[in-house]
């Protein structure tokens, strides 16, 4: 979900190709959900599906999307989540039974014949056997993967801050709160949308936001923009009622710090503030990992795609075909043995 800093923060739009050359760090969790959400029927809400049943909507935004990328020249990492801290377990466990509760209203939307779509997306869960397919899948792409210590986000900033990639690529501004210094979003989604709701199409193109720009244009340092993304409301903590991105702004300019914060709001939940805002600062990342973007394996995408998933053999082949050229141009390289400090 992540922290909404809509109002607050400016972005500079690109297209696809500025980012060739580049290494992005991709939040895998954040780009799955995505997948899940969008690559379903507009109608009934009904996600891909093998033969057996099993749900592929994330395998194919991995294989087109991240084909795409690679196409033009980027080099994506995908950084999975590790751990959660000990005091978001009761978040994960309020979303769970947010998304039975949706599961529930996407069934009954079906049986009357009504638009379900937005409780299908609602009730979109990622399992254990999806992410295993994924890696699965990157694997036999040859695209490089991180495992987090604990948030993906918060490992995808790391690397940011040791320059091993140039930009963290999600669609929540949270990797900001981790003290990344570059943000791109719309990775996932270049291209043409259509609007919710509406009978209209957009297009959307990737945005990037620098870390340095937006404490400058604010007023304020990293320590005060991570108090303003707790009073608005991160993945950890509900935040403050009726404080949007602007009132959080003022608050923090005028007290300055999170004590004087407490000391003139009302913080709500269960969850300590200063265990929240101390995690911000001082995350767990990994230091040490081997990233080698490999020349994709053929058969195995054969294997993993068209024999297990159902996917079309030719669309499968065309984007062996890219990635072949791609590595074989140079435009990706192999980083074998590198170690991340």
């Amino acid at each position: 979900m992540g922290v909404n800093f809509k109002g607050i923060i400016t972005s500079s739009e690109i297209e696809l190709a500025d980012l060739t050359g580049k290494k992005v760090a991709i939040d895998a969790y954040n780009t799955l959900y995505q997948f899940l959400s969008i690559i379903r029927d507009r109608v009934t809400g009904e996600p891909l599906k093998d033969h057996n049943g099993n749900v592929t909507s994330h395998l194919s935004g991995i294989l087109y999307r991240t084909s795409s990328m690679v196409e033009v020249g980027i080099k994506p990492i995908y950084v999975f989540d590790g751990e959660p801290p000990q005091f978001k377990k009761g978040v994960v466990e309020a979303r769970k039974e947010m998304r039975k509760e949706a599961k529930k209203k996407w069934e009954e939307a079906l049986a009357k014949g009504e638009e379900a779509m937005k409780y299908a997306q609602a009730a979109t869960a990622l399992t254990g056997e999806m992410i295993e397919d994924t890696k699965k899948l990157l694997d036999a792409m040859g695209i490089p993967w991180v495992h987090a210590p604990s948030e993906g986000e918060a490992q995808c900033a790391f690397m940011c801050r040791k320059n091993v990639v140039d930009y963290c690529g999600s669609q929540d501004y949270d990797s900001l709160l981790f003290s990344s210094p570059k943000l791109v979003r719309n990775l996932s989604i270049t291209g043409k949308r259509k609007v919710p709701n509406k009978e209209m199409y957009v297009e959307i193109k990737p945005e990037v936001i620098e870390l340095e720009k937006v404490l400058k244009e604010n007023g304020i340092n990293q320590k005060q923009l991570i108090i303003i993304g707790m009073l608005i409301g991160t993945d950890y903590a509900s935040g403050v009622k009726g404080v949007g991105p602007k009132t959080a702004l003022k608050l923090v300019k005028k007290y300055k710090t999170l004590d004087k914060i407490l000391e003139n709001v009302k913080w709500e939940g269960d969850v300590d503030a200063k265990e929240v805002y101390e995690f911000f600062l001082n995350p767990p990342a990994e230091e040490k990992y081997n990233i080698e973007w490999k020349q994709p394996d053929a058969n195995r995408l054969i294997e993993v795609m068209v024999e297990e998933h159902d996917f079309a053999k030719e669309r499968v082949e065309k984007v062996i075909e890219k990635l072949q050229t791609a590595f074989s141009s140079g435009r990706q390289f192999s980083l074998k043995g590198f170690l991340g400090k």
